[in-house]
Order: structure tokens, then C-alpha cells, then sequence
């Protein structure tokens, strides 16, 4: 259950991505500083939590281990799914992505096969779990729902550009992340995670800034501020939280899936800023259905997780 309410609290703090980055789309900024200048300013914050920590040498360490993996993962988890993230604002409103990457839900369910457990010293594939599946099919027929309300307004490209882009990210966010627990088998830390995920990707985002300043030029002092403020919110609040509700239960593919489909509760919350800051409209009668079916769902995944939870399972 803790781990379920980090999940939400993470949510709050990833819907900032989705309004501001809408919003800077709108007053002219370019994806390619959206994106990369969130990475830029979360490097500093995170090692200086880290060094503070003590924990920096253990890290680098654990890096020049394994630093394909760490290289891999890392741009699995970050680059395709904060590059497309930040495309798609181009060519749809903060609801539409926001809407969009709720497909995370039901991939955090099908991911399940790409791992392994030990059963009697035998490794034995994951499975896809009905019920859990079932469940976050309920919770994404409420997002659609709420898309609705939009949803005459769709067009191809943003179909093609505003869709399909963040599908991806959907899928990648969730297989990165699990991926870099496998690797990191526990041995660092949510703070050492997300820093090394974080610098194992820099070069990658130098070459997206390189881009930017070639086609666009420099960003703007407003679109540096607010994507600072995207970088503390969600890039260091909120993955911090959500990394530490997935380790919680890095050990049960299911309970994973369970505390990734917390993410469905950003769409309520995008919706409220962009209602609050952009002047979206309120949600009509099937947009106001769709929220009580997510609701619902949660408080299923919620009740069926904590009665598959035994007492000593809790620490894990």
C-alpha cells in the first residue's frame, strides 16, 4: 500500500512535465531543450544529494562494472522516454500525451515475460498476470474515456507525431527501469540510480542540445525556467519517489505492474493545471466517467495487492 501511495505522490509531480511542456510548445520553445535541458539541470541536484550521502565512489564503481548495461537501460529508460515525451507536446495538448502514456499501464503487465525468477534454483519466466491485466484494462478504458471529450479534434499527425511517440515512451520508461534494477541487483540506492541513469545519458543529451542550438538557436529565459522547474518536479521529485515505490517491490513483476499503474492518476492531474493554467475546459459527462473508472481501478489494484501481500513481504 505504501508503495501504491508513492506511486500517486510521484504522479503529482510528473504532471508538471506535461503541462509545461505543453505550455512552452505553445509559446515557441523547441523539444530538443525541453528535453535536454531537464537532464542538464538534474545532474547537480542529485549528486550533490549523493555526495552528500556518501555515496558517489560506491556508484562510479558500480558504473565502470557494468557500464554497457548502465549505457543500455539508462537510454531505454530516459532518452525514449523523455525524447518522444517532449516531441509529442509539439503536436498534441498536455491531455492528449498525458492520455497517451497511460499505455504504460498496460505495459507495465506485459513486460512481465522479459524477466525471470528463481523457483526451486531454477529460473523460470514471468508470466503475464490475468487479473492485474484485466484490472489496468479497466483503468485505461477510463483514460479513454476522458479522451473523449477531445477526441473528435484528433488529426492524423497528431495521430503520427502526438501518439505514437509517446506509445513508445510508454513502453520504454517501465522496461528501462525494471531493466536497471536487474542490473543493479540492489546494491546502490533511488538517489545512485537515478544520478547514473542520469549521467550514463548526458552524452546522448549534448548531442540533443548541439541540435537545438543548430535549428533554433538558444532557448529562452522563460523556457529554461520552466524547464528547470520540470527538472526538480518531476525529474528529481517525482522519479526519485517513483524509483523508490518500484524498488519497494523490485521482487514481484506483478506488485510492479500494480504500483507503475499509479501513473494513471497524472491524467487527473494535467487536467486540473491545464484547467488552472491554460484554460482547458472541464471534463463533460463521459470525461467525469472516465475519472470515477480510474478510481475504481485503483482502489482494486490497491485492495487485491495488499491481500496478495503476506506480512514479511512488506520490506522487500
Amino acid at each position: 500500500m505504501k508503495a501504491i501511495l508513492l506511486g500517486i505522490l510521484a504522479s503529482v509531480f510528473f504532471a508538471v512535465t506535461f503541462v509545461l511542456n505543453r505550455s512552452m510548445e505553445l509559446s515557441g520553445g523547441s523539444w530538443l531543450w525541453s528535453s535536454s535541458l531537464r537532464f542538464f539541470f538534474m545532474v547537480p541536484f542529485l549528486f550533490v544529494i549523493v555526495w552528500l550521502r556518501g555515496n558517489l565512489k560506491q556508484l562510479f564503481q558500480e558504473m565502470r562494472t557494468n557500464p554497457l548495461p548502465w549505457f543500455i537501460w539508462s537510454f531505454t529508460g530516459f532518452v525514449l522516454f523523455y525524447g518522444p515525451i517532449t516531441f509529442a507536446a509539439s503536436y498534441g495538448p498536455g491531455w492528449l500525451v498525458a492520455g497517451t502514456w497511460q499505455l504504460t499501464i498496460i505495459a507495465g503487465v506485459l513486460l512481465g515475460p522479459f524477466f525471470y525468477k528463481v523457483v526451486n534454483g531454477k529460473r523460470v519466466r514471468e508470466k503475464i498476470p490475468a487479473r492485474g491485466l484485466l484490472i489496468s484494462m479497466v483503468i485505461f478504458a477510463g483514460v479513454l474515456f476522458i479522451q473523449t471529450q477531445q477526441g473528435s479534434g484528433i488529426s492524423l499527425p497528431m495521430i503520427l507525431y502526438g501518439i505514437i511517440p509517446v506509445a513508445i515512451a510508454s513502453f520504454a520508461y517501465p522496461l528501462g527501469n525494471r531493466k536497471m534494477m536487474e542490473v543493479c541487483g540492489g546494491r546502490v540506492d533511488t538517489f545512485q540510480r537515478v544520478l547514473g541513469m542520469t549521467l550514463a545519458t548526458i552524452p546522448v543529451w549534448l548531442l540533443v542540445a548541439a541540435r537545438g542550438y543548430m535549428t533554433v538557436g538558444a532557448p529562452s529565459q522563460e523556457q529554461v525556467l520552466q524547464t528547470f522547474i520540470v527538472a526538480i518536479s518531476s525529474g528529481v521529485i517525482a522519479t526519485t519517489l517513483f524509483f523508490i515505490a518500484t524498488d519497494m517491490v523490485r521482487n514481484s513483476q506483478e506488485k510492479l505492474a500494480v504500483v507503475e499503474a499509479t501513473q494513471s492518476t497524472q491524467v487527473l492531474f494535467v487536467l486540473i493545471g491545464e484547467i488552472m493554467l491554460l484554460s482547458t475546459p472541464m471534463p463533460n459527462g463521459m470525461g467525469m466517467l472516465g475519472l470515477f473508472i480510474i478510481i475504481i481501478g485503483m482502489l482494486l489494484h490497491s485492495f487485491f495487492s495488499k491481500k496478495r501481500v503476506k506480512p514479511n513481504q512488506l520490506a522487500a
